[in-house]
């Protein structure tokens, strides 16, 4: 569970918690806050303001994430005010330690390196998110969305998508 940010009052802590656990429509087995992309919870009078960075700018689940945080928070009775972020751009480096576990848990490999190892053209070693073997490959640089690649395992024979590394 990703914990709020300690400087945040009681009001905004609540607002946090509510938030944070809206689950990424394209990725059902991980929250806004595991995947790093809700920004910050701040406080304006009685509003919440929800800030939220996108995994990358022409993500068409960006609106309905936003919507989906602030349908939870206007649920709990706050007034809302939804702010997208673009800079500092998102990087999977913001996925938490428990989103990876969720994402590997659920049959899809999360990025194996930070985003400044990553290269543009560079191969990446993909272990299965099944059975952990190295022995796998990739068989498009698209898979179900943008973000993620198609690999198969050459041990276990299961097909996979692999969280690209931003």
């Amino acid at each position: 569970m990703v914990i709020a940010p300690v400087e945040l009052d009681d009001r905004a802590q609540r607002a946090w918690s509510v938030a944070a656990e809206v689950l990424d429509p394209e990725l059902p087995c991980v929250t806004v806050a595991d995947l790093g992309i809700l920004r910050s919870i701040e406080m304006e009078g009685d509003v919440v303001v929800a800030k939220v960075t996108p995994t990358y700018a022409g993500c068409p689940a960006v609106l309905a994430i936003e919507l989906a945080i602030e349908t939870a928070l206007r649920e709990e009775g706050y007034d809302v005010r939804m702010e997208r972020v673009l800079t500092p751009a998102w990087t999977t480096d913001w996925i938490t330690d428990e989103g990876r576990n969720k994402l590997r848990a659920f049959g899809i490999a999360p990025p194996v390196s930070k985003s400044s190892d990553c290269g543009l053209f560079a191969e990446t070693v993909v272990p299965c998110p099944r059975c952990a073997s190295k022995r796998t490959e990739r068989l498009s640089n698209f898979g179900s969305t943008p973000c993620k690649a198609q690999y198969r395992c050459l041990a276990c024979a299961e097909p996979f998508d692999y969280f690209k590394c931003f």
